[in-house]
């Protein structure tokens, strides 16, 4: 928050604020007691012969008073419900590009809970679930030997987990297409790289801090990865890698056979994860290296967000209402506490106990 403008203030209960009226009284009855205290300290030093100059505190227990008045008014003032327009300094959001591998050996079952691509389903809607979704947005793509955008740059969850829905089950890309058994990592992120260029295109550059997330096992990449992570790298957008699979990994399904196909089945092909290319991945992406199971999937996806969040820009200054009502209120705690240092006698603390009461009552009413 850069400040409040009280020009602006407003009270949206002002039917409390005649109850000012009884703090006003006991203020103006406090300044008689000071008055009459200091006529009396000047009578005693005139009338009383002591060896040693006598001193007389100026306040005196009136201290506790004075804070006990006030804290009433305060806490008048804050059932009031006072707000101001004050200027919020608003932190920009984060532009999450999703890179679903969607290849053949995406189907191989080798995770808990089923095939690579259902796993890393679960995973992305926890990514989703993760966001604040106010300023944020996401998007997605998914890739194999060709890439096929999803989901445009959105701030609307309902998109993205539609097709999330939609896509839990299986990869869209058949695994009777050749195209099917390649992961070519070097598009996939070109793709993401257009997706922002797109968005960038239709609704001008926004603040927001971007980075693709690269959902893969890794399994038999091709492209020219260097050049495409070079790119994102110039565009200031990171790649988090996300691997999903096991160094041990499983075979690949065989795709359906066509009724009149009597050639001979090839052999099946074991799909593992490649760890080590992922890991060099991230680091020239100027990303991170998760891997499901490894880590939990909110520990993941809270890790992706929260780098990617610090490297967000500024909205600049906003303006929005303030509820002001909890300043009152902690200043009356504050003057309570204060005058609680100058309690002289043991009738004061309970006045002192009874009027916390009295304010905590009214607190509870106010925020009941």
């Amino acid at each position: 928050m850069v400040g409040i403008n009280f020009e602006t203030l407003r009270f949206a209960e002002p039917q409390y604020l005649w109850l000012l009226v009884v703090p006003g009284a006991l203020l103006f009855g406090w300044f008689w007691q000071l008055a009459a205290r200091r006529r009396d300290a000047r009578r005693y030093r005139q009338h009383r012969r002591l060896p040693v100059r006598e001193r007389f505190p100026i306040f005196g227990s009136l201290v506790f008073w004075l804070c006990l008045i006030l804290a009433s008014a305060a806490v008048i003032i804050a059932l009031a419900r006072p707000t101001a327009t004050a200027s919020l300094v608003r932190t920009a959001g984060v532009d999450l590009v999703v890179l679903q591998d969607g290849s053949a050996s995406m189907r191989t079952e080798d995770v808990p809970g089923g095939n690579r691509w259902r796993r890393s389903m679960r995973f992305l809607r926890v990514l989703g679930e993760s966001l604040a979704w106010r300023d944020d947005r996401m998007a997605m793509a998914l890739f194999a030997h060709i890439a096929a955008p999803q989901v445009r740059l959105t701030k609307d969850p309902n998109t993205y987990f539609f097709f999330l829905d939609h896509l839990g089950s299986d990869s869209p890309f058949r695994m009777e297409d050749d195209t099917t058994w390649d992961t070519n990592i070097e598009l996939g992120i070109a793709w993401g790289m257009r997706l922002i260029e797109k968005d960038t295109e239709i609704y001008g550059k926004s603040p927001n801090a971007k980075a693709f997330v690269l959902v893969t096992d890794g399994q038999a990449w091709s492209g020219e990865v260097a050049r495409a992570l070079k790119i994102a790298r110039t565009n200031d957008v990171p790649v988090f890698v996300v691997g999903g699979g096991t160094t041990l990994g499983g075979l690949i399904p065989e795709p359906p056979r066509k009724p009149n196909d009597t050639t001979p089945r090839e052999p099946p092909i074991r799909a593992v994860l490649d760890r080590a290319s992922l890991v060099q991945i991230a680091t020239a992406g100027g990303g991170e290296y998760q891997e499901l199971d490894r880590e939990g999937d909110r520990e993941i996806a809270n890790t992706i967000i929260d780098a990617t969040r610090r490297r967000a820009g500024s909205r600049g200054l906003q303006a929005a209402n303030e509820e002001l009502y909890w300043r009152f209120l902690l200043a009356a705690a504050a003057l309570v506490t204060l005058g609680l240092v100058f309690l002289q006698e043991r009738a004061e603390l309970w006045l002192q106990a009874a009027g916390g009461a009295v304010a905590l009552t009214l607190v509870w009413t106010l925020t009941r």
